[in-house]
């Protein structure tokens, strides 16, 4: 029994020898290497920064009274707003090292005074803004820096559902994380239905300050910059969002040349095809966008373009829905010249439209002014217009469907002739008097005049 017990020892003793001391995989299996995403984190985290920003925002009452400026004028209250310091952190990329331009997101820069970029050697400098783009989420920071290492930005629209991506960025404040998953899905919008939506959806581990941050595939481009998660709880449960690298380029390339970005408008109403308008109008899919109305004097009028018209396809690329619509002109330059296919009577046809411009200015006007406000577009009346011959205010452009404007009651045609008792000539007018927590417009619609209040 005991020499039995001393052979079963002793063969414990040998396996236990064979084995490793801790449990990780081989370096090497059959003379091959295991893959490591090593080399391409090494190559591409120092093009990827840490952004700290300071700034300040207006503090709102709670109670209406005490933002109105008639009753702290009536109660002799001090004028000047009430400030509040804040701080915010994300990420940036840079994609120019001779320049030092760093892309972001434009709400990671929202509001700041100052702007901190830290490299990954813990270098520190001063960005200035070049420009941003609220509607895409992109903004162009600058940095005087030298030896910086830049990214190479890839062509997003090659990229597939499957594709092994990294998130490189700083989550919660820790620097130069790198998370890897897959691309989970392409061309996702309504994150964000007041902007231009193209999103890439992504199961890498994306957390609050990893916006602005790279998301990279394996040859070390950038396919994407992070910017949104959805989330229960504010961390990580799989859904990420980044904006294609083309979008991206795109928006740089016009803050670079113009400080701003000058989108094209062709100046229609649409609605996506659903299988009811698909029956009606006798078509096989889906697929496209149905213009319910053409504005005068618009680039689709000049080009043709007539209410009832399905619009197929953009410059070749086809449109699968009015938000797919709606990016593709709005990623266009004023004065760019598009190819639009058609369908009108059940046949097939092609338009040539040369874009006007958004008023773009005064959209952001409209939501810097007031959130209640978002989604409208808004424009000093021109006084000459036959249709307000006589009239000063604000015109409402265009309102989109669904945003807080509309559930407001903002319609298009309505002209701003007051707010919060005070007379509105112009949009620096309403500027001037809208700052308050609610608003109360004084709206000429038609012939009728009523009061609006915003809340």
């Amino acid at each position: 029994m005991i020499s039995r017990s001393l052979a079963i020892l002793a063969a414990l003793a040998t396996l236990t020898a064979a084995m490793p001391a801790t449990a990780q995989l081989p370096a090497v299996v059959d003379g091959t290497p295991l893959p490591s995403l090593a080399p391409v984190v090494e190559r591409t985290s120092p093009a990827v920064v840490n952004i700290a920003t300071r700034g300040s925002v207006e503090l709102r009452g709670n109670n209406p009274f005490m933002d109105d400026p008639f009753f702290r004028r009536f109660f002799d209250m001090p004028d000047q707003p009430r400030r509040r310091q804040t701080q915010s952190a994300g990420s940036g990329v840079i994609v120019d090292a001779k320049e030092g331009l760093v892309l972001t997101n434009a709400h990671v820069v929202d509001g700041a005074d100052e702007i901190d970029v830290t490299l990954q050697d813990d270098r520190n400098y001063k960005a200035e803004i070049i420009g941003t783009d609220p509607a895409s989420d992109i903004a162009l920071l600058r940095i005087e820096a030298d030896n910086l290492t830049e990214i190479r930005m890839a062509d997003s629209a090659a990229a597939q559902v499957g594709d092994f991506v990294l998130a490189i960025g700083n989550p919660f404040g820790l620097g130069h994380t790198v998370t890897s998953g897959i691309i989970s899905a392409l061309g996702r919008s309504g994150i964000n239905p007041e902007g231009y939506e193209d999103f890439i959806q992504t199961d890498a581990s994306i957390n609050p300050g990893n916006s602005g941050g790279a998301l990279v595939n394996l040859r070390g481009e950038l396919v994407g910059v992070n910017s949104a998660i959805i989330s229960r709880g504010g961390g990580n449960i799989g859904i990420g969002f980044a904006i294609p690298s083309n979008m991206a380029r795109s928006v740089m390339d016009q803050l670079l040349e113009f400080g701003e970005v000058r989108r094209g408008l062709l100046g229609v109403n649409i609605y996506t095809i659903t299988p009811d308008i698909a029956e009606a109008y006798g078509i096989k899919d889906n697929k496209g966008a149905l213009v319910s109305q053409v504005l005068p004097g618009s680039a689709a009028e000049q080009a043709g373009v007539e209410a009832g018209d399905i619009i197929r396809k953009v410059d070749g690329e086809a449109v699968a829905d009015a938000n797919a619509l709606r990016n593709a002109i709005g990623l266009k330059r004023s004065g760019d010249t598009v190819t639009l296919e058609i369908v009108r009577d059940g046949r097939e046809r092609t338009l040539r439209a040369k874009l006007g411009e958004q008023a773009v200015s005064a959209q952001l006007a409209a939501e810097d002014l007031h959130p209640g406000l978002q989604g409208a577009e808004l424009e000093t009346l021109d006084e000459s217009s036959p249709d307000y011959e006589g009239q000063a205010g604000v015109l409402v452009t265009n309102v989109m469907p669904g945003s807080p404007a509309a559930q407001r009651g903002l319609r298009p045609g309505d002209l701003i002739t007051g707010v919060n008792r005070q007379k509105v000539d112009s949009l620096a007018d309403l500027q001037q008097y809208a700052d308050s927590g609610s608003l109360l417009l004084n709206i000429r619609r038609g012939n009728a005049n009523l009061i609006l209040p915003i809340r």
